[in-house]
């Protein structure tokens, strides 16, 4: 599987984390990734980490994807062969692979919307074709789909960028139309919540403030750049909010957890005229309460990321603008996946933020 070509090659066994439907995955021996279209890369995983839409997926929440899929759309890695249509890529450059493939043709990829890809792309690593949590990963689109690594810049630093940050950034600051001196709320300080809370500030709002049951998590979502946290157990979060902002609401709203009731929350939080960003992953339905807000002129917006601004990501984590590694917590080998599946499904209980699996 290290040569270059579309050729097919023997199949051999490498080991992958696999999905088994009913809450269920385990590290599982597979046939090797190997080139299937000319626009493909296989990749060697050097880096990988476990996402919180990894853990909707094992709670049945995101219907397409198959039992025996192996599960993961976040990596960095090493090229070890190309298709005859790669132009943009080399067996051994080291690239970070998007959670999001583009073909780069469609109408959707010629707005920059790839998340909409509609010519095989979107999100399908770990969703609709096999993922990045193995020892090697088919990557379809390869010059589109990933980013060469810029030099002096970690594996850990890098592996943020693959979804964390341009998901926060896109779904959360930009669609909540952050601004200069704004009052901004992030309900939900797990990863997604802390990269809203940190490219928040590339917009310079006057305020930030955290909501999290979790104090390991509000403690977290001080460090990177929350002005005030609040604990729901120990504070109204309406109340604490009005006293905040005269009785005003919060400028922009952003909801990342995935509940019907962050979500209700985020609504009323915000101003009349505000922005709600709605960034969590649902697994069942949330009441839009329209008697009560249909005169208050509010923006709401829901999205999967686009990973548009990765590029402008990588430039301000290699200039050293944003400093990314501190929100890996958790570090582990390749084949320990299981146990780092269990310390990220109870972060709560552990203070895991995104763990970190590396090859031997």
């Amino acid at each position: 599987m290290f040569h270059s070509g579309t050729h097919k090659v023997k199949e051999t066994a490498m080991k992958a984390m696999v999905y088994h439907g009913d809450g269920k995955a385990s590290w599982d021996d597979v046939p090797d990734a190997v080139l299937v279209d000319p626009t493909d890369a296989v990749v060697r995983v050097d880096a990988v980490t476990i996402c919180g839409t990894d853990l909707h997926i094992l709670r049945g929440h995101v219907p397409t994807v198959d039992r025996g899929r192996i599960l993961g759309h976040e990596a960095v890695g090493t090229v070890t062969a190309i298709g005859s249509g790669v132009r943009q890529l080399a067996v051994g450059d080291r690239v970070l692979i998007s959670c999001i493939s583009s073909c780069g043709s469609c109408r959707y990829c010629r707005r920059t919307s790839y998340g909409q890809c509609s010519g095989g792309g979107g999100w399908i690593l770990g969703n609709r074709i096999d993922g990045t949590q193995a020892e090697f990963v088919r990557v379809p689109f390869a010059d589109n789909s990933t980013h060469r690594v810029p030099d002096g810049v970690s594996d850990e630093n890098m592996i943020t960028l693959a979804d964390l940050l341009p998901t926060g950034y896109e779904v959360g600051a930009i669609n909540g139309r952050v601004r200069p001196a704004d009052t901004v709320v992030v309900v939900g300080a797990g990863p997604i919540g802390l990269a809203a809370i940190m490219t928040s500030q590339l917009f310079s709002p006057s305020r930030i403030v955290a909501i999290d049951l979790a104090d390991s998590r509000l403690d977290a979502a001080r460090k990177f750049g929350a002005d005030i946290v609040i604990n729901p157990d120990r504070l109204d979060p309406v109340a604490a909010i009005a006293d905040l902002t005269g009785g005003l609401g919060v400028d922009a709203a952003m909801e990342a957890v995935g509940t019907a009731a962050t979500f209700e929350l985020a609504v009323q939080l915000v101003r009349p005229g505000g922005h709600v960003a709605n960034i969590g992953v649902h697994g069942g339905p949330a009441t839009l309460h329209l008697e009560d807000i249909w005169i208050r002129n509010l923006t709401i917006t829901t999205g999967l990321v686009d990973t548009y601004s990765t590029p402008t990501l990588v430039d301000l984590v290699a200039a050293h603008r944003l400093d990314t590694s501190a929100l890996v917590t958790h570090r582990y080998p390749l084949d320990e996946f299981e146990r780092a599946y269990h310390e990220f499904s109870n972060a709560g209980e552990t203070g895991a933020l995104k763990v970190l699996l590396t090859q031997n």
